[in-house]
């Protein structure tokens, strides 16, 4: 059976009676996927089941891949996001598909289909001026400079998700004073993720000064005996405060997600 000739049947059998709505929505939270070629399958309904729309991870694909992809996504999701897009690959992308826009830091790529612009950033680079689709604060930290793309990665999927988003950057333990003269960013956050390399001392310092969850992101930014990020890895898995959970390595897509898993949980609790 086709997924229409099934979703059909599904709707003859609510309409009949045979099946409660409810149950019928249970359904199609496993129902739907559509093939792109022999190299793809669009899982369309992920938003029902987790929430969040399916993304595209652009490291890997060729361009022809991920144009074929977001062609196909695009019907049926109102933001179309790729990660780990970079500028040469944007280039050809956007020759194929005009619309496609491109935040450089975050090497991320969006193409929208919902009214408006509200999947491209400020004039100061966020989307600050939105109204978020949910109450409550992400504040995403950077230990320095270089931590940025990871850090943006995580800031870019939060906001696109509907989270609104506190930036501060360069605030290492390497200069603590940049941080505790930052404290209010700490304060405000309803849940904080911390991305640092080298010896990833970060998030175990402002877990120290937090109330909320800490979300810890190594990145592999650092001199030989970092080992491309594991030495920030074990140091936030080794943390000695508490509340502080840990990503992969450079995974600042996973913590935003994550972040926002955390304050949907708290939404849906208050609706109880």
């Amino acid at each position: 059976m086709t997924q229409p000739e099934a979703l059909q049947s599904l709707l003859e059998s609510v309409a009949a009676g045979a099946i409660t709505p409810d149950a019928a929505l249970n359904k199609l939270k496993h129902f739907a996927f559509e093939p792109v070629g022999e190299f793809a399958k669009i899982d369309h309904h992920r938003t029902l089941r987790t929430g969040f729309p399916e993304v595209i991870w652009g490291l890997g694909k060729t361009p022809e891949q991920i144009v074929q992809i977001m062609a196909a996504m695009r019907a049926s999701h109102p933001v179309v996001m790729a990660t780990r897009i970079e500028p040469n690959v944007y280039a050809q992308l956007v020759a194929q598909i005009p619309e496609v826009y491109y935040y450089p830091a975050a090497r991320i790529c969006t193409l929208t289909t919902a009214k408006g612009d509200w999947a491209k950033p400020s004039a100061k680079g966020d989307r600050s001026s939105e109204t978020p689709s949910y109450p409550g604060t992400i504040s995403i930290l950077s230990a320095g400079t270089a931590d940025l793309p990871v850090a943006e990665e995580a800031a870019v999927t939060a906001e696109l998700c509907g989270f609104n988003v506190l930036r501060l950057w360069d605030v290492g333990v390497a200069g603590i004073h940049r941080l505790l003269d930052n404290r209010w960013a700490i304060a405000q956050a309803n849940v904080l993720i911390v991305v640092a390399g080298m010896e990833g001392a970060l998030p175990s310092v402002v877990a120290g000064l937090a109330d909320c969850p800490v979300i810890a992101v190594p990145t592999s930014i650092g001199y030989g005996a970092s080992f491309g990020g594991l030495a920030a890895l074990l140091t936030m898995l080794n943390s000695c405060a508490a509340g502080v959970g840990v990503v992969n390595i450079d995974n600042g897509f996973g913590a935003a997600i994550l972040a926002g898993q955390i304050l949907r949980t708290g939404v849906k609790l208050s609706q109880v």
